[in-house]
């Protein structure tokens, strides 16, 4: 299953001087003509290269479950691939940073591709536990490889007004892609095991195509001014848009701990800035925190109806709830902006993760598909507001020259949860049976609304300056903007 927060490119016009006490332009500005190609083009490469990988990652479990292979076997792979990616991240986030960010974007791409073309090849016969896994980890070594080197590009292609209709747009192109791709993984495996991994492989290299056809320089210094010297200019962790340089201004003069990290420190600190720049930033600690939990929690969940349904209903029955869940994500997405415009960052962020509680808590009882399924509807309706949130004032609280690593640091926290995710749901499903895994993420999001609404009025920025986002807390350099 593919990451929650992922991400791509986009872009604007407007300049901003990188003096920090220069003046942002106008919140109102909206994508140009030039800016919206490239924003269509990249929204066609997110779909795309969700919904291959989406059809995969359904059914890759279900092969080593028809192949004669344990859960154990499948949960223990998803973990340390997932726990190689976050030991890659950072490695690719320095040379993204430093302007090689379409090579690695590109040459990532098509190597998954060749990957999965090679994992359709060993479908054809009975090949070797070992070969499968080899496959399969070198595929998802270049999907976070090309994620990392992705993260950068949003920052300088959305403007600051603009943010939570990126990533916003971003997660409608996700949550199609979750739509059709199980579905389409069910409906494919059931006619040959061959036929997801030949659809994946086929929309890696579309990916790969289609960040070679966006005209804005990906690799070269930002628009306005540079900040350092390692600076490109190229953002960090959340989904893309269209071209614009987004103003420095606000990142670097109200968000002290971020903003005041110098280019001497960026020389000198290359991957630990990306570190700092999250240790030191109260807006993204409470990303990192809701990143970690968010991400563990749903992979929990995904695996835990994975080794239920997968087993007893089938892999269509599995597709078709993960599908059902995906339009739930769809119709959250499109609404997610208007959501955080009418009630401010705070109140969205805080009101969303107490009404992640009732479809969670009511999983632990489900047994049923369609009682999965409206669990997880619940559940998907609701999250695109809190990505929207959080990825939205993750990217607009980093200079641009920190973005990638930045992103990388909050990308590779989130895994390691992720990570431990579907060994932890089969442990949890071995001893306490398949409610268990629910019961254990209500626990966690509970606490984490606790947390949330306490926090979060404090170091939320203000997202949606034409309503004022008077719930976001005082502007007192915490928040990260100057209002």
């Amino acid at each position: 299953m593919e990451d929650i927060g992922r991400s791509r490119l986009l872009r604007r016009d407007g300049r901003a001087s990188s003096a920090p006490g220069a003046a942002p332009p106008p919140a109102g500005t909206g994508i140009r003509t030039a800016g919206g190609r490239d924003l269509t083009v990249l929204w066609g490469i997110n779909f795309v290269d969700g919904l291959g990988s989406q059809a995969s990652g359904l059914v890759f479990p279900l092969l080593l479950l028809d192949l004669g292979h344990g859960r154990g076997t499948a949960g223990a792979f998803a973990s340390a691939a997932a726990l190689a990616g976050v030991i890659l991240s950072p490695l690719v986030a320095l040379p993204a940073d430093r302007g090689r960010r379409r090579t690695l974007m590109t040459g990532t791409a098509a190597s998954a591709s060749l990957a999965m073309a090679g994992l359709a090849v060993c479908c054809l016969g009975h090949p070797p536990l070992w070969v499968l896994l080899g496959l399969a980890l070198t595929e998802r070594l270049c999907a976070t490889a090309y994620e990392a080197a992705a993260r950068g590009a949003l920052s300088r292609l959305a403007g600051a007004a603009d943010l939570p209709r990126a990533v916003a747009g971003v997660q409608a192109g996700d949550q199609a892609a979750l739509v059709l791709g199980p579905a389409l993984g069910g409906l494919l495996f059931g006619v040959s095991p061959l036929l997801p991994f030949v659809a994946d492989a086929g929309s890696y290299a579309a990916a790969a195509f289609g960040v070679r056809t966006i005209r804005t320089p990906l690799d070269g210094t930002p628009a306005g001014p540079s900040r350092g010297p390692d600076a490109p200019g190229t953002p960090a962790d959340v989904p893309p848009a269209t071209s614009a340089t987004v103003p420095d201004s606000p990142r670097a003069s109200s968000d002290p701990p971020v903003g005041t990290i110098r280019p001497g420190t960026i020389r000198s600190g290359a991957l630990r800035a990306g570190v700092a720049a999250v240790v030191g930033s109260p807006v993204l600690r409470l990303v990192l925190l809701w990143s970690c939990v968010a991400s563990g929690a749903v992979t929990l969940l995904f695996y835990n109806a994975l080794f239920v349904l997968g087993t007893e209903a089938g892999s269509i029955v599995t597709g078709g709830v993960l599908a059902a869940s995906g339009a739930a994500g769809l119709a959250g997405s499109l609404v997610a902006a208007r959501v955080v415009r009418g009630l401010g960052a705070h109140r969205s962020l805080t009101v969303a993760t107490w009404l992640l509680l009732p479809p969670c808590a009511a999983l632990s009882v489900a047994r049923e598909a369609w009682s999965w399924t409206l669990c997880f509807c619940g559940l998907c309706l609701v999250l695109p507001v809190v990505t929207t949130v959080l990825g939205a004032a993750a990217v607009w609280a980093v200079p641009a020259e920190l973005q990638s690593r930045s992103g990388a640091v909050l990308g590779s926290a989130s895994a390691v949860t992720a990570a431990g995710a579907p060994a932890g749901a089969v442990l949890l499903m071995t001893w306490g049976g398949p409610g268990a895994p629910a019961v254990a993420c209500t626990v966690i999001l509970a606490l984490l609304a606790v947390r949330t609404q306490r926090t979060a009025n404090t170091v939320l920025p203000p997202l949606t300056p034409a309503r004022g986002d008077q719930d976001t807390g005082p502007s007192d350099g915490r928040t990260g903007r100057a209002r």
